[in-house]
Protein backbone atom coordinates (compact mmCIF):
# COMPACT_ATOMS: atom_id res chain seq x y z
CA UNK A 1 0.00 0.00 0.00
CA UNK A 2 1.27 3.20 -1.14
CA UNK A 3 1.85 5.86 1.42
CA UNK A 4 0.36 9.38 1.66
CA UNK A 5 1.44 11.72 -0.87
CA UNK A 6 3.93 14.36 0.26
CA UNK A 7 2.74 17.68 0.23
CA UNK A 8 4.08 21.53 0.08
CA UNK A 9 2.39 24.62 1.70
CA UNK A 10 -1.16 25.79 0.69
CA UNK A 11 -0.33 28.49 -1.35
CA UNK A 12 2.46 26.18 -3.65
CA UNK A 13 0.36 22.57 -3.87
CA UNK A 14 -1.75 24.09 -6.62
CA UNK A 15 1.25 25.46 -8.56
CA UNK A 16 -0.97 27.24 -10.73
CA UNK A 17 -3.85 29.07 -12.26
CA UNK A 18 -7.47 27.34 -12.53
CA UNK A 19 -8.62 25.66 -15.82
CA UNK A 20 -9.53 28.30 -18.55
CA UNK A 21 -9.94 28.97 -21.98
CA UNK A 22 -6.74 30.74 -21.89
CA UNK A 23 -5.52 27.53 -21.36
CA UNK A 24 -6.93 25.60 -24.16
CA UNK A 25 -4.76 28.23 -26.48
CA UNK A 26 -1.27 27.60 -24.20
CA UNK A 27 -1.97 23.51 -25.03
CA UNK A 28 -2.74 24.81 -28.65
CA UNK A 29 0.63 27.16 -28.94
CA UNK A 30 2.63 24.43 -27.36
CA UNK A 31 1.37 21.71 -29.67
CA UNK A 32 2.31 23.83 -32.43
CA UNK A 33 6.05 24.83 -30.84
CA UNK A 34 6.62 20.98 -30.01
CA UNK A 35 5.64 19.88 -33.15
CA UNK A 36 8.35 22.18 -34.74
CA UNK A 37 10.68 22.21 -32.10
CA UNK A 38 10.89 18.26 -32.20
CA UNK A 39 11.09 18.65 -36.36
CA UNK A 40 13.46 20.78 -36.62
CA UNK A 41 16.10 20.40 -33.33
CA UNK A 42 15.76 16.45 -33.55
CA UNK A 43 13.75 14.50 -36.44
CA UNK A 44 15.58 16.67 -38.84
CA UNK A 45 19.28 15.70 -38.50
CA UNK A 46 18.71 11.90 -39.95
CA UNK A 47 17.90 13.61 -43.56
CA UNK A 48 20.95 15.65 -42.44
CA UNK A 49 23.53 12.75 -41.79
CA UNK A 50 24.71 11.89 -45.27
CA UNK A 51 25.18 15.51 -47.31
CA UNK A 52 26.96 16.63 -44.44
CA UNK A 53 29.52 13.50 -44.00
CA UNK A 54 30.05 14.06 -47.40
CA UNK A 55 30.72 17.99 -47.23
CA UNK A 56 32.23 17.62 -43.72
CA UNK A 57 34.73 14.61 -45.12
CA UNK A 58 33.37 13.07 -42.32
CA UNK A 59 32.12 9.22 -41.17
CA UNK A 60 28.69 9.25 -40.62
CA UNK A 61 29.73 8.00 -37.22
CA UNK A 62 31.38 11.08 -36.44
CA UNK A 63 28.56 13.06 -37.79
CA UNK A 64 25.96 11.17 -35.61
CA UNK A 65 27.87 11.89 -32.56
CA UNK A 66 26.89 15.43 -32.68
CA UNK A 67 23.51 14.82 -31.94
CA UNK A 68 24.13 12.26 -29.17
CA UNK A 69 26.39 15.27 -27.57
CA UNK A 70 23.15 17.28 -27.99
CA UNK A 71 21.20 14.32 -26.10
CA UNK A 72 23.32 14.37 -23.42
CA UNK A 73 23.95 18.63 -23.05
CA UNK A 74 20.01 18.25 -22.41
CA UNK A 75 20.08 15.70 -19.69
CA UNK A 76 22.35 18.18 -17.66
CA UNK A 77 20.79 21.01 -18.69
CA UNK A 78 16.95 19.32 -17.50
CA UNK A 79 17.89 20.03 -13.45
CA UNK A 80 18.23 23.23 -13.79
CA UNK A 81 15.81 24.09 -15.99
CA UNK A 82 13.35 22.08 -13.98
CA UNK A 83 14.11 24.61 -11.08
CA UNK A 84 13.68 27.95 -13.40
CA UNK A 85 10.76 26.64 -14.42
CA UNK A 86 8.85 25.81 -10.69
CA UNK A 87 10.15 29.43 -10.02
CA UNK A 88 9.43 31.85 -12.65
CA UNK A 89 7.27 29.70 -15.14
CA UNK A 90 8.00 29.30 -18.65
CA UNK A 91 7.91 32.26 -20.81
CA UNK A 92 11.41 33.91 -20.24
CA UNK A 93 12.79 30.21 -20.76
CA UNK A 94 11.24 28.94 -23.56
CA UNK A 95 11.35 32.01 -25.42
CA UNK A 96 15.35 32.73 -24.69
CA UNK A 97 15.29 28.82 -25.63
CA UNK A 98 13.59 29.28 -28.72
CA UNK A 99 15.99 32.25 -29.79
CA UNK A 100 18.88 30.14 -29.04
CA UNK A 101 17.70 26.96 -31.00
CA UNK A 102 16.60 28.82 -33.91
CA UNK A 103 20.23 30.38 -33.92
CA UNK A 104 21.79 27.37 -33.49
CA UNK A 105 20.04 25.96 -36.66
CA UNK A 106 21.23 29.02 -38.39
CA UNK A 107 24.66 28.46 -37.38
CA UNK A 108 24.77 24.59 -38.22
CA UNK A 109 23.97 25.81 -41.61
CA UNK A 110 27.82 27.51 -41.98
CA UNK A 111 29.46 25.13 -39.98
CA UNK A 112 32.46 23.60 -41.94
CA UNK A 113 34.69 21.30 -39.16
CA UNK A 114 33.51 19.12 -36.73
CA UNK A 115 34.48 20.96 -33.69
CA UNK A 116 31.90 23.55 -35.11
CA UNK A 117 29.71 20.96 -35.69
CA UNK A 118 29.75 19.47 -32.15
CA UNK A 119 29.88 23.72 -30.80
CA UNK A 120 26.36 23.82 -32.64
CA UNK A 121 24.94 21.08 -31.26
CA UNK A 122 25.65 21.57 -27.71
CA UNK A 123 23.72 24.61 -28.28
CA UNK A 124 21.10 22.82 -29.60
CA UNK A 125 21.33 20.23 -26.30
CA UNK A 126 20.68 23.64 -24.48
CA UNK A 127 18.03 24.97 -26.21
CA UNK A 128 16.18 21.53 -25.86
CA UNK A 129 16.15 20.87 -22.41
CA UNK A 130 14.63 24.60 -22.91
CA UNK A 131 12.18 24.17 -25.02
CA UNK A 132 10.78 20.55 -25.22
CA UNK A 133 8.48 17.77 -23.65
CA UNK A 134 9.95 18.20 -20.10
CA UNK A 135 9.59 22.61 -20.12
CA UNK A 136 6.28 22.33 -22.27
CA UNK A 137 4.50 19.41 -19.49
CA UNK A 138 5.60 21.80 -16.07
CA UNK A 139 3.76 24.72 -18.00
CA UNK A 140 1.04 22.78 -18.74
CA UNK A 141 0.94 21.33 -15.34
CA UNK A 142 1.41 24.43 -13.57
CA UNK A 143 -1.38 26.18 -14.81
CA UNK A 144 -4.05 23.58 -14.67
CA UNK A 145 -2.63 22.98 -11.11
CA UNK A 146 -5.29 20.86 -9.27
CA UNK A 147 -7.61 20.42 -12.46
CA UNK A 148 -6.75 16.77 -12.74
CA UNK A 149 -8.75 15.90 -16.12
CA UNK A 150 -7.59 19.75 -17.73
CA UNK A 151 -3.78 18.54 -16.90
CA UNK A 152 -4.30 14.78 -18.76
CA UNK A 153 -6.19 15.85 -21.72
CA UNK A 154 -3.51 19.30 -22.10
CA UNK A 155 -0.57 16.74 -22.24
CA UNK A 156 -2.58 14.19 -24.21
CA UNK A 157 -3.58 16.86 -27.03
CA UNK A 158 0.02 18.29 -26.90
CA UNK A 159 1.69 14.74 -27.34
CA UNK A 160 -0.91 13.62 -29.93
CA UNK A 161 -0.15 16.37 -31.98
CA UNK A 162 3.74 16.64 -31.55
CA UNK A 163 3.32 12.87 -32.39
CA UNK A 164 3.49 13.61 -35.48
CA UNK A 165 6.43 15.63 -35.43
CA UNK A 166 9.07 12.94 -37.63
CA UNK A 167 6.01 12.79 -40.07
CA UNK A 168 6.04 15.72 -41.30
CA UNK A 169 9.28 16.53 -40.69
CA UNK A 170 11.53 14.00 -42.12
CA UNK A 171 9.91 14.51 -45.89
CA UNK A 172 9.89 18.09 -45.59
CA UNK A 173 13.61 18.58 -45.09
CA UNK A 174 14.13 15.85 -47.20
CA UNK A 175 12.52 18.12 -49.94
CA UNK A 176 14.45 20.91 -48.93
CA UNK A 177 17.51 19.49 -49.00
CA UNK A 178 16.61 17.97 -52.81
CA UNK A 179 15.16 21.34 -53.60
CA UNK A 180 17.87 23.62 -52.45
CA UNK A 181 20.65 21.99 -51.18
CA UNK A 182 21.53 21.20 -46.74
CA UNK A 183 22.77 23.99 -45.81
CA UNK A 184 20.07 26.36 -47.51
CA UNK A 185 17.38 23.77 -45.83
CA UNK A 186 18.71 24.47 -42.40
CA UNK A 187 18.64 28.26 -43.50
CA UNK A 188 14.59 27.67 -43.96
CA UNK A 189 14.48 25.74 -40.75
CA UNK A 190 16.26 27.53 -38.87
CA UNK A 191 13.89 30.71 -39.40
CA UNK A 192 10.63 29.05 -39.46
CA UNK A 193 11.23 27.39 -36.20
CA UNK A 194 12.38 30.95 -34.73
CA UNK A 195 9.13 32.62 -36.35
CA UNK A 196 6.70 30.13 -35.18
CA UNK A 197 8.21 29.12 -31.85
CA UNK A 198 9.48 32.57 -30.08
CA UNK A 199 6.18 34.58 -30.69
CA UNK A 200 4.22 31.99 -28.95
CA UNK A 201 6.19 31.49 -26.44
CA UNK A 202 6.45 35.43 -25.39
CA UNK A 203 2.81 35.64 -26.07
CA UNK A 204 0.99 32.93 -24.93
CA UNK A 205 2.88 31.73 -22.15
CA UNK A 206 2.10 33.15 -18.72
CA UNK A 207 4.56 33.71 -16.02
CA UNK A 208 4.57 31.78 -12.67
CA UNK A 209 2.52 34.42 -9.53
CA UNK A 210 4.17 36.40 -7.22
CA UNK A 211 4.31 33.70 -4.40
CA UNK A 212 6.24 31.67 -6.39
CA UNK A 213 9.05 33.51 -6.67
CA UNK A 214 9.62 34.38 -2.99
CA UNK A 215 12.96 32.98 -1.03
CA UNK A 216 9.93 31.33 1.38
CA UNK A 217 8.58 29.56 -1.75
CA UNK A 218 11.61 28.11 -3.25
CA UNK A 219 12.55 27.08 -0.21
CA UNK A 220 9.40 24.87 0.57
CA UNK A 221 10.01 23.74 -2.83
CA UNK A 222 13.87 22.50 -1.96
CA UNK A 223 12.22 20.54 1.18
CA UNK A 224 9.85 19.24 -1.20
CA UNK A 225 12.30 18.04 -3.60
CA UNK A 226 14.76 16.67 -0.59
CA UNK A 227 11.83 14.63 0.85
CA UNK A 228 10.77 12.98 -2.13
CA UNK A 229 14.83 12.01 -3.29
CA UNK A 230 15.29 10.58 0.14
CA UNK A 231 13.00 8.36 -0.12
CA UNK A 232 11.95 4.66 -2.24
CA UNK A 233 9.09 5.87 -4.66
CA UNK A 234 11.32 8.46 -6.43
CA UNK A 235 13.89 6.35 -6.80
CA UNK A 236 11.87 3.72 -8.91
CA UNK A 237 10.61 5.96 -10.97
CA UNK A 238 13.77 6.82 -11.84
CA UNK A 239 14.28 3.73 -12.63
CA UNK A 240 11.22 2.54 -14.41
CA UNK A 241 11.36 5.58 -17.00
CA UNK A 242 15.14 5.02 -17.44
CA UNK A 243 15.43 1.65 -18.42
CA UNK A 244 11.75 1.94 -20.70
CA UNK A 245 13.81 5.09 -22.24
CA UNK A 246 16.81 3.12 -23.17
CA UNK A 247 14.77 0.32 -24.61
CA UNK A 248 12.58 2.62 -26.34
CA UNK A 249 15.56 4.47 -28.20
CA UNK A 250 17.50 1.04 -28.76
CA UNK A 251 14.52 -0.31 -30.70
CA UNK A 252 14.09 3.32 -32.47
CA UNK A 253 17.43 3.24 -34.21
CA UNK A 254 17.93 -0.29 -34.74
CA UNK A 255 14.82 -1.76 -35.50
CA UNK A 256 14.75 -0.87 -39.43
CA UNK A 257 18.55 -2.69 -39.20
CA UNK A 258 17.61 -5.52 -37.44
CA UNK A 259 14.39 -6.13 -40.15
CA UNK A 260 16.80 -5.64 -43.22
CA UNK A 261 18.82 -8.66 -40.90
CA UNK A 262 15.81 -10.87 -40.55
CA UNK A 263 15.74 -10.80 -44.37
CA UNK A 264 12.68 -8.09 -44.95
CA UNK A 265 13.56 -5.50 -47.93
CA UNK A 266 14.48 -2.24 -46.50
CA UNK A 267 11.26 -0.59 -47.61
CA UNK A 268 9.34 -3.12 -45.18
CA UNK A 269 11.33 -2.53 -42.98
CA UNK A 270 11.52 1.42 -42.89
CA UNK A 271 7.43 1.30 -42.97
CA UNK A 272 7.04 -1.19 -40.07
CA UNK A 273 9.24 1.19 -38.22
CA UNK A 274 7.19 4.08 -39.52
CA UNK A 275 4.10 2.97 -37.15
CA UNK A 276 6.08 3.24 -34.29
CA UNK A 277 5.02 6.85 -34.58
CA UNK A 278 1.29 6.18 -35.20
CA UNK A 279 1.57 3.70 -32.21
CA UNK A 280 2.71 5.76 -29.56
CA UNK A 281 -0.37 8.15 -30.34
CA UNK A 282 -2.61 4.96 -29.97
CA UNK A 283 -0.72 4.22 -27.27
CA UNK A 284 -1.33 7.50 -25.43
CA UNK A 285 -5.01 7.31 -25.78
CA UNK A 286 -5.41 4.00 -24.80
CA UNK A 287 -3.67 4.82 -21.60
CA UNK A 288 -5.11 8.15 -20.78
CA UNK A 289 -8.61 6.51 -21.12
CA UNK A 290 -7.69 3.22 -18.69
CA UNK A 291 -6.38 6.01 -16.11
CA UNK A 292 -9.70 7.00 -15.15
CA UNK A 293 -10.34 3.35 -14.22
CA UNK A 294 -6.98 1.69 -13.29
CA UNK A 295 -3.70 2.76 -11.33
CA UNK A 296 -1.49 4.56 -14.30
CA UNK A 297 1.33 3.00 -12.54
CA UNK A 298 -0.05 -0.71 -13.09
CA UNK A 299 -1.44 0.31 -16.59
CA UNK A 300 2.39 1.31 -17.50
CA UNK A 301 3.87 -1.95 -16.28
CA UNK A 302 1.39 -4.18 -17.86
CA UNK A 303 2.54 -2.02 -21.21
CA UNK A 304 6.19 -2.22 -20.15
CA UNK A 305 5.95 -6.01 -20.04
CA UNK A 306 4.35 -6.69 -23.18
CA UNK A 307 7.06 -4.50 -25.15
CA UNK A 308 9.41 -6.71 -23.31
CA UNK A 309 7.41 -10.04 -24.48
CA UNK A 310 7.45 -8.52 -28.24
CA UNK A 311 11.57 -7.86 -27.75
CA UNK A 312 11.78 -11.28 -27.07
CA UNK A 313 9.37 -12.43 -29.99
CA UNK A 314 11.11 -10.63 -32.45
CA UNK A 315 14.22 -12.79 -32.72
CA UNK A 316 11.85 -16.09 -33.02
CA UNK A 317 9.11 -14.97 -35.21
CA UNK A 318 10.74 -11.65 -36.86
CA UNK A 319 11.46 -13.44 -40.11
CA UNK A 320 7.92 -13.79 -41.35
CA UNK A 321 6.17 -10.74 -42.18
CA UNK A 322 3.02 -11.22 -40.23
CA UNK A 323 5.75 -11.85 -36.82
CA UNK A 324 7.57 -8.72 -37.56
CA UNK A 325 4.58 -7.26 -37.84
CA UNK A 326 2.83 -8.40 -34.62
CA UNK A 327 5.87 -7.52 -33.03
CA UNK A 328 6.33 -3.97 -33.96
CA UNK A 329 2.90 -3.62 -33.22
CA UNK A 330 3.32 -4.84 -29.92
CA UNK A 331 6.42 -2.82 -29.21
CA UNK A 332 4.95 0.16 -30.21
CA UNK A 333 1.47 0.65 -28.19
CA UNK A 334 4.34 1.43 -25.50
CA UNK A 335 6.23 3.98 -27.38
CA UNK A 336 4.99 7.04 -26.37
CA UNK A 337 3.09 6.49 -22.72
CA UNK A 338 6.13 7.41 -20.45
CA UNK A 339 5.52 10.67 -21.63
CA UNK A 340 1.74 11.11 -20.52
CA UNK A 341 2.45 8.74 -17.55
CA UNK A 342 5.59 10.12 -15.52
CA UNK A 343 3.80 13.42 -15.40
CA UNK A 344 1.02 11.49 -14.04
CA UNK A 345 2.38 9.66 -11.33
CA UNK A 346 4.78 12.72 -10.32
CA UNK A 347 1.73 15.13 -9.97
CA UNK A 348 -0.31 12.62 -8.18
CA UNK A 349 2.55 12.32 -5.27
CA UNK A 350 4.18 14.96 -5.32
CA UNK A 351 1.76 18.06 -5.98
CA UNK A 352 2.41 20.38 -8.72
CA UNK A 353 4.90 22.78 -6.92
CA UNK A 354 8.24 21.00 -7.19
CA UNK A 355 6.87 19.35 -10.47
CA UNK A 356 9.60 20.40 -12.97
CA UNK A 357 12.65 20.33 -10.64
CA UNK A 358 11.91 16.78 -10.11
CA UNK A 359 11.16 15.62 -13.28
CA UNK A 360 14.37 17.24 -14.49
CA UNK A 361 16.06 14.86 -11.63
CA UNK A 362 14.63 11.56 -13.29
CA UNK A 363 15.36 13.64 -16.99
CA UNK A 364 19.03 13.88 -16.42
CA UNK A 365 19.13 9.75 -15.75
CA UNK A 366 16.50 9.09 -18.60
CA UNK A 367 17.89 11.19 -21.55
CA UNK A 368 21.31 10.62 -20.76
CA UNK A 369 20.02 6.75 -21.17
CA UNK A 370 18.74 7.53 -24.31
CA UNK A 371 21.72 8.97 -25.60
CA UNK A 372 23.72 6.55 -24.57
CA UNK A 373 21.80 2.94 -24.83
CA UNK A 374 21.88 2.88 -28.40
CA UNK A 375 25.85 3.41 -28.47
CA UNK A 376 25.63 0.00 -26.54
CA UNK A 377 23.28 -1.58 -28.18
CA UNK A 378 25.15 -1.44 -31.54
CA UNK A 379 28.29 -2.66 -29.54
CA UNK A 380 26.45 -5.49 -28.34
CA UNK A 381 25.53 -6.38 -32.12
CA UNK A 382 28.48 -6.12 -33.44
CA UNK A 383 30.13 -8.34 -30.39
CA UNK A 384 27.60 -10.90 -30.11
CA UNK A 385 24.50 -10.17 -32.53
CA UNK A 386 20.86 -9.03 -32.36
CA UNK A 387 19.71 -11.62 -30.29
CA UNK A 388 21.22 -10.15 -27.46
CA UNK A 389 19.98 -6.64 -28.12
CA UNK A 390 16.74 -7.83 -28.13
CA UNK A 391 17.00 -9.49 -24.59
CA UNK A 392 18.46 -6.63 -22.98
CA UNK A 393 15.79 -4.81 -24.70
CA UNK A 394 13.38 -7.12 -23.13
CA UNK A 395 15.14 -7.28 -19.95
CA UNK A 396 15.08 -3.58 -19.72
CA UNK A 397 11.22 -3.26 -20.17
CA UNK A 398 11.18 -6.16 -17.42
CA UNK A 399 12.82 -4.10 -15.11
CA UNK A 400 10.78 -1.14 -15.81
CA UNK A 401 7.88 -2.72 -15.59
CA UNK A 402 8.90 -4.37 -11.94
CA UNK A 403 9.52 -1.12 -10.93
CA UNK A 404 6.80 0.20 -11.23
CA UNK A 405 4.77 -2.34 -9.62
CA UNK A 406 6.66 -1.98 -6.19
CA UNK A 407 6.19 1.97 -6.66
CA UNK A 408 2.52 1.18 -6.38
CA UNK A 409 2.65 -0.65 -3.57
CA UNK A 410 4.95 1.91 -1.56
Amino acid sequence: MRSGPLTAAPGLRGGGQPRSRHGRWIVAALAVTQTTGYGVLYYAFSVFLVPMARDLHASSTQIAAALTLSILIAAICALPAGRWLDAHGGRGLMTAGSLLGAAAVLAWSQVTSLWQLYAVFAAIGVACSMVLYEAAFAVIIAWYGGDTRGRANGILALTIVAGFASSIFIPLTGLLVEVYGWRHALLVLGLAYGLVAVPLHALFIRRRPAASRTPEAAGERADLVKAAVRRRPFWLLVLAFTASGGAVATIAVLLVTYLIHLGHPPVLAATLAGLLGVLSVTGRLLTTGLQTRLPAALIAAVIFALQGVAALLLPVFGSMVAGAIGCVLLFGLGFGIASITLPHLLVDRYGTAAYATLSGRIAVFSVADKALAPLGAVALAQAVGYTWVMGAVAAACTAAALALVAYHRV
